[in-house]
């Protein structure tokens, strides 16, 4: 059974997503706490140089969602890049990026919850950080669990409020520079961004090492892949989404820096503080902290929310239907939703709850590097995957879509040159270096885990063979 104005999609799915649905979650999933909260950690490393990393980092998942794009306009596909990796790398690949993919985003809404949690008890002191990060998670799973046109309405809200709250920045703070009002009239100016110590007052080398935070700030850009099985006309308005992030990320991310950091004396940030909060603050705006914290508060729900749930749970569901895991994750209810996917995914995310408890001061940073590591990682297969489908093509074995990445394959090949760049980074650096022992630690279970997949295909392959055998020798004694 469908709903009225959802026509379902080859997998089950319900095209309940619209254009301005997959817009605004193409925008929401890359909008979310690395920007609003992690962008203080990197401006007090980095100084003004941060924006220069957030404008390269931004060109290369430019890339990273571009070859995305010509993948999806090759064949929509339900499991999106799982399923081209699996169709142009091999099996091996397919499974232990949908795995991979599934894990990234269960880490990303563990810290997501917590961090709600967190952000409540600034109304709240005496309220128990769990109780809101359990509250936040069973509501946004019971609204996922209804149809993804609820999901899509929920989360086009949640985008609209964090792209509302850059944009009155972004307002405040050019009326602070023309017009000079508010208290930090008298001191604003974009001298701010080379004079006080310069572009990267603490060394270029320091300076890069944020690349792992910026990073994680785009994390969700992918989305706009995972949404195209339930994105109404996905050939027309996939390729919409796409066409106008960069726009998006000059406005939001560059525009809000540029502007923060101009109004606000880079040397004036601190680790852990948010950048919006201290702008709003040295305008003299009372409400600042309050706005701030309910905007924060929406991004971690957003982000648990398009991420934690709704994309681990189709990347789940896309594991059952391959058969690289328990076939009850491949059910989907008469909705269109990925019931069981949905459920096994939430009940992982809140094992989260208790291990940030174990260690709130560095949990954060333990998982967000990890994160971080794990989307590098399906990223870098995305990018090797569109060089094996261009060759494919190249072979005539594959037809080639109007909507190209441009420069490939030296964009591809430039972005993934990026991303073990940034795995050198992640390895340097003493706090985050933890990422790199878990992502070896994971590899090596993918590799047994597949190991033992293809153990039972072969036992069972052999079982089969061997039936009709059995009863053919059972018949001729019978006869005999």
């Amino acid at each position: 059974m469908t709903t009225p104005h959802a026509s379902p999609s080859e997998g089950g799915y319900q095209r309940g997503l619209g254009t301005r649905q997959a817009q605004m979650i193409a925008i929401g999933g890359t909008i979310g706490t690395g920007l609003f909260l992690g962008a203080g950690t990197g401006i007090a490393q980095a100084g003004p140089s941060l924006i220069i990393w957030y404008a390269v980092a931004g060109a290369v998942l430019l890339v990273v969602v571009r070859a995305l794009g010509e993948l999806l306009m090759y064949r929509p596909a339900e499991g999106s890049f799982a399923d081209y990796a699996r169709e142009f790398l091999g099996p091996f690949w397919g499974y232990a990026t949908a795995w991979t993919y599934w894990i990234t985003w269960v880490t990303t809404g563990m810290a997501e919850i917590t961090a709600a949690g967190n952000f409540v008890r600034y109304w709240a002191p005496g309220f128990a950080q769990w109780k809101t990060a359990l509250i936040a998670l069973i509501v946004l799973t019971v609204a996922n669990l209804i149809t993804v046109k609820v999901f899509g309405e929920l989360e086009f809200w949640f985008a609209m409020i964090k792209v509302t709250a850059i944009v009155g920045m972004i307002l405040t703070g050019v009326g602070v520079l023309t017009l000079g009002f508010s208290r930090a009239g008298d001191t604003a100016s974009v001298t701010h961004l080379w004079a006080d110590g310069g572009i990267a007052p603490h060394g270029v080398w320091n300076s890069l090492t944020t690349l792992q935070i910026v990073l994680f700030a785009y994390q969700g850009v992918e989305l706009v892949g995972v949404t195209a099985g339930e994105t109404k006309d996905p050939r027309r308005n996939v390729p919409r989404a796409i066409n106008a992030l960069p726009v998006r990320f000059a406005l939001f991310y560059l525009g809000s820096l540029l502007v923060i950091l101009s109004v606000v004396s880079w040397s004036e940030f601190h680790p852990g503080s948010s950048p919006f909060v201290a702008a709003f603050v040295k305008m003299g705006i009372p409400a600042a902290a309050g706005i701030v914290n309910f905007v924060v508060l929406t991004s971690a729900l957003s982000s648990c929310n398009a991420g934690g749930l709704y994309a681990t749970s189709r990347m789940l569901r896309t594991i059952g239907l391959n058969g690289h895991g328990p076939k009850a994750l491949a059910r989907i209810s008469d909705r269109g939703v990925p019931r069981t996917a949905l459920v096994v995914s939430a009940v992982v995310m809140a094992a989260g709850v208790g291990i940030n408890a174990l260690d709130p001061e560095h949990a954060f940073t333990y998982i967000t590097s990890v994160s971080t590591g794990g989307a590098v990682l399906v990223w870098s297969v995305i990018l090797v995957t569109h060089l094996r489908y261009r060759r494919a093509v190249s072979e005539g074995r594959a037809a080639a879509p109007s909507y190209r990445m441009p420069g490939s394959p030296g964009t591809n090949w430039a972005a993934l040159a990026c991303f073990a760049f940034v795995a050198v980074l992640i390895g340097w650096k003493s706090d985050t270096r933890v990422a790199l022992y878990a992502m070896g630690a994971w590899l090596v279970l993918l590799g047994l885990g597949h190991l033992l997949l293809r153990t039972r295909r072969t036992g069972a392959d052999e079982h089969r063979e061997a039936a009709p055998q059995e009863s053919a020798g059972r018949a001729a004694v019978s006869r005999s």
